[in-house]
Parts: structure tokens; sequence; C-alpha cells
């Protein structure tokens, strides 16, 4: 029986023609592998931001259910194009959306999570011998609504779709070489990693390393999906391989340094210190689909019974927060509801942090020596994040890079068109 390779390919991959045939060539290198393929690709170039800003133009603020249906059109050109241009190489390739595959979703708008994949239409394409190439990013619901998954879905498209198909791997080819110890653009001396963990990817997804999106991250460890990111222009290059930490060797404490400027802090000043505040607000604000990440309460003041509580939301999802918040200042008697969006999340991330004494010491000393005041401070097993003012992330980034001995010789070699940091 044949191994499965699923490969995904960004927009930047599939921007033009000359490059739909340059990713045409590496499908067709791996199937004269001897291995099964199915690709995965987004819609082509800045296509998504060209057709969001057209939506824009009409209405303030379309309906997610219409922006699904706009922004779903975008990958339905490339695997058109990309299967013409296997075709025209002599092979035999064959192109799906979700709703021809069967990737069903839950039926929430721009932010859906997929539930089943379907893989019939897959298998029997697949023993037919031909090449599929299938649509990411989007999904269907059991209705037969159209829906999106986010920001980065078609990285979650192609390791759902690995799982489903017991897939030997899943590639995410990109415009850059791997996985690096922190953003080249901010410290050119940043290392490229030839392994990572899953917790490691997924700690530094979250903490704003742009490569991968951290629920395909999420998605490759619940099933065991061995995932590599490696570079659609070097193809000698075998990038980075992100698999389970009990397979890995553990050189360093520390792994990488992330930087999140796309992140805002909330302060809900003077609520009731009472059993069910907390609660009443964090599943207000998830029945909205907003995601929280740092949280602090501080200590309750004994006269007036109350505290105050802190968290940190990404600056996408601020206006519909404050929205939330003030409809439950009016039932929490808060006094007030405080914004900073001038903050970045600082983080360092590495498996080799646990039981290791002094790695946050070492941190905090390093920030204070450059004169960085700490906001908020949250820890995991393997990920130490602090909240800094914007202004201080690259200059607080480059100082741990260098201080946790994750510099390498050379100059990284990066092209293309990287997610802001």
């Amino acid at each position: 029986m044949k191994k499965i390779i699923v490969q995904k390919f960004g927009g930047t991959s599939v921007a033009d023609t000359d490059k739909i045939k340059n990713v045409a060539k590496i499908v067709i290198r791996e199937k004269q592998n001897g291995n099964d393929v199915v690709v995965v690709v987004s819609a082509m170039g800045h296509t998504t931001d060209h057709l969001v800003k057209m939506a824009k133009a009409l209405s303030p603020n379309p309906s997610a259910r219409e922006m699904d249906m706009l922004l779903s059109t975008g990958e339905g050109v490339s695997i058109a194009l990309l299967a013409m241009a296997i075709q025209a190489e002599g092979y035999d390739a064959v192109s799906f959306n979700a709703m021809q595959v069967g990737i069903m979703t839950e039926n929430i708008h721009t932010k859906a999570r997929i539930l089943d994949i379907k893989t019939d239409k897959l298998r029997k394409n697949l023993d037919a011998g031909k090449i599929i190439v299938v649509a990411g990013f989007q999904g269907v619901t059991e209705d037969g609504e159209i829906t999106t998954l986010g920001r980065g879905g078609s990285d979650t498209s192609a390791v759902a779709l690995a799982a489903a198909l017991n897939a030997e791997r899943c590639d995410i080819y990109t415009d850059v070489e791997g996985v690096y110890t922190t953003d080249p653009r901010v410290v050119p001396k940043a290392s490229r990693l030839d392994e990572v963990s899953y917790d490691e990817m997924l700690e530094l997804a979250h903490a704003g390393a742009n490569v991968l999106h951290p629920r395909s991250v999420e998605t490759a460890k619940q099933f065991a999906v061995p995932l590599r990111v490696r570079s659609s222009f070097k193809l000698d290059n075998l990038g980075t391989l992100i698999l389970g930490v009990d397979k890995m060797e553990i050189f360093k404490p520390v792994a990488g340094v992330a930087a999140d400027l796309q992140q805002a802090r909330i302060v809900v000043c003077d609520v009731p210190d009472r059993p069910g505040i907390a609660a009443g607000l964090f599943g207000k604000l998830a029945k909205e689909n907003i995601s929280v990440d740092m949280i602090i309460q501080s200590y309750a003041r004994k006269i007036s019974n109350t505290n105050d509580i802190a968290f940190t939301v990404t600056l996408a999802d601020l206006p519909k927060t404050l929205t939330v918040l003030e409809s439950l200042k009016a039932e929490t008697g808060a006094s007030d509801i405080k914004v900073d969006d001038n903050i970045a999340k600082v983080s360092i991330v590495g498996a080799g942090m646990i039981d290791r004494p002094g790695i946050a010491s070492t941190m905090f000393e390093t920030l204070a020596e450059l004169n960085i005041n700490i906001k908020m401070i949250s820890t995991s097993e393997i990920k130490i994040s602090c909240l800094v003012d914007k202004s201080d992330a690259h200059k607080a980034v480059e100082a741990l890079h260098k201080v946790f001995g994750l510099e390498c010789d050379e100059i990284a070699d990066v092209k293309g068109d990287l997610p802001d940091v």
C-alpha cells in the first residue's frame, strides 16, 4: 500500500501562473517518489485581502455568512489552476472544493472548526492513481452552508486531511526554510530548528510565531501527524520536522522566542469579589467565540469587597469584546473598563525548561537591564510570557534570543512576504 503525503501551499506559493507551475513540479516530484499525494492550497497571493476590501467597500459590516460565501471562492481558482498545471505535465489530477470532499464543520461562520472529513471520494481517486488538489480554508455544514476556518485555516485543512487519511506526513510549504528560533526579520542571525515538538510549536504559534496556525498544530498533536515546514523554493532543504517530544533529544532549555504585537490588555475594574463573576464574564466572551489569553485577578479589597480582572485578547476581537463588557459592566457594577492596545506579548518557549531553575529569573533580569517594564506575566511548563510596551518588543526579542544562546553564525535567508508580527 502506498504512503500518502499531504502537501500544503500558501497564497504566495501560488501567487501567479509561474509559481503554480513550480508547485506542480514539487507535487509531481513527490508522486515520482512513489507516494500518493493530496495537495491543499490557499487562494492566490493577496486574493483574500482583495475580496475583503471589496466587501468593506460595499458594507462596513458585511454578514458573516456572505463573507464566507465570498472568501471561499478564492481557493476555487487556485485548485483548478493547479490541477491544470499538473495535467499539463502529463499527470492525472483532480480538484475538489470542501463541499465535494465533505469537509464537515460546525455551524459557525468565519471561525468554524472541522468536525469530520469524508474520505470515500478521496480514497477512490487515490486508488485510481490521481493527484488530488483540495481547497483549504473552507468547509461545509450538515445543512450545506459554506463556512471558513479563520486565519491559518488552510494549514488546519491540510493537517485534518492528513489525520483523516492516516497520511505518512503533512508538508507545509512556505516562503521560509522552516521554523526559526525567532523572527529572522527581527534577529537576522536566528537559527533554523531541525526539530521542534508539538508542544513547543503550539506555544510558539500562540505566542506570535506566524509560521503555523495554533489550530493546525493542535490537530497534528491530537492525531500524531508528523509535520514538516519547508521552503517552496529550496527543495533539498528538509526544513523543520514537528513531532512528539518523546522522539526528540533536547539540548537547550529554550527553543525559541516570539513576540505578538496584535494584543490588547483589558482591565475590568472593581468587580464584586464573589463566586460566579469570573465565570459569567469569560462565559459570555466564549459564547461570542472570543479567545482570552493572559488572565490576572487582583487581590480582593477588604473595604469595598471588590477586585480587578485583567486579561488579553487579540486586536481583531477587541471591538466585540468591549461590546460584551459594556453589557456586563451594568450587571456586575464594575466601575470602569480600561484598554491598553499599545502592548506586546514576548515569550520564551522550550520543552527543556521543565524542572530547570533560573530560566524565569534570567528572562526578567534581561528585560530589567534594558529598562523594559513588565505589565503582566503568565507561565506554563514550557513557556513564559511577559506583557511589555509595543515599542520594547523587538528589543526584548533580540536580547532574550542572545542571552539564551539561540543565535547562529549565518544570516537567515528569508524570501517572500511573511505575516507582520
